[in-house]
């Protein structure tokens, strides 16, 4: 069962308010939203806990059950939030954070605000630079964590890790191309083409092992660091792209369209995770930031596997 607390929320304001029409009102949001979450709710749990009529709604038996469940629920969380918060306010400190380029594009932003925001006393410093550097700034002690590609992290027996996110790679192709016919489309067809190889973060490595494994020498077009680059190329029919979900979308910064199809062969996923040195006593703040990474975990990818 998965009872979102927002459902929770909408339905706790239709019971006090007695109508759809003032629940939509208390909660900011259409009464269609509300109607949805109350309806899911009710097909979850398998009875009616509103009866609707012409002047709005009531409770039904299992509605005013499900409603002292739903108060109780609601002041549990408002509780953990007020000693989270308060925990947050009285942490201080310094902590070093690595990122690989990759990394800081898609990840870096998104976690760093909600750490901050939990915990405004503690002083992040984010540094950028390639990750076997990183992976020594860790072993050395010069930083407290860092947030990597992790399946391509080499000094296993020093570093430990739990994957974050796992991110499928596909082919990036140009409107109209050939390829799009097919559902699926192997490496020994993608060998055809011309192929933009993005380089970032080792990918480009990780890549041509891939090829090599195969058998096979893809025709190589360009080489770049940067997504945006390869976007562009492919978008305007340069050429064809191997590349993670992570950094999809269908749009170039120009407004040319992509488009993607699945590779028939395995491909290794790309997993981006938290990296920390182990057989170090972690700080409350890496602990706390390990937390906040857990919790901003990307829907529909997989994750939480932790290597100690």
């Amino acid at each position: 069962m998965d009872l979102s607390f927002r459902h929770i929320r909408y339905f706790v304001a239709a019971a006090e308010a007695g109508s759809v029409t003032g629940a939509a009102a208390l909660v900011g949001v259409s009464q269609s939203a509300v109607t949805e979450a109350i309806k899911s709710i009710e097909h979850q749990l398998g009875v009616p806990l509103l009866q609707r009529h012409p002047r709005g709604v009531s409770l039904t038996h299992e509605g005013h059950q499900f409603l002292r469940h739903a108060h109780a629920m609601i002041e549990a969380l408002t509780a953990a939030g007020r000693t989270l918060s308060a925990a947050g306010r009285k942490l201080t400190g310094r902590l070093g954070l690595g990122v690989s380029p990759m990394v800081a594009g898609y990840f870096l932003a998104d976690l760093l605000a909600r750490f901050r925001r939990t915990f405004p006393g503690v002083e992040v410093a984010p540094s950028e630079d390639r990750r076997p550097f990183i992976e020594q700034l860790l072993i050395n002690g010069e930083l407290d964590v860092a947030i990597l590609i992790v399946s391509e992290i080499e000094e296993k027996a020093a570093l430990a890790h739990e994957v974050l996110a796992r991110s499928q790679n596909r082919l990036w192709l140009p409107p109209n191309h050939r390829f799009l016919k097919r559902d699926r489309v192997t490496l020994f067809d993608i060998c055809e083409e011309p192929l933009i190889v993005l380089s970032a973060d080792d990918y480009g490595d990780a890549l041509a092992r891939i090829f090599r494994r195969a058998g096979l020498s893809p025709r190589v077009l360009f080489e770049t660091g940067s997504v945006e680059a390869v976007r562009s190329m492919v978008a305007t029919g340069a050429g064809i792209a191997i590349a993670p979900d992570l950094a999809y979308r269908p749009w170039s910064l120009e407004g040319d369209r992509l488009e993607v199809r699945a590779i028939a062969d395995p491909l290794p996923a790309l997993d981006v995770g938290v990296v920390w040195r182990r057989g170090l006593e972690r700080m409350p703040a890496v602990e706390h930031f390990l937390q906040s990474c857990r919790q901003g975990q990307r829907p529909g990818h997989r994750a939480g596997e932790v290597t100690a």
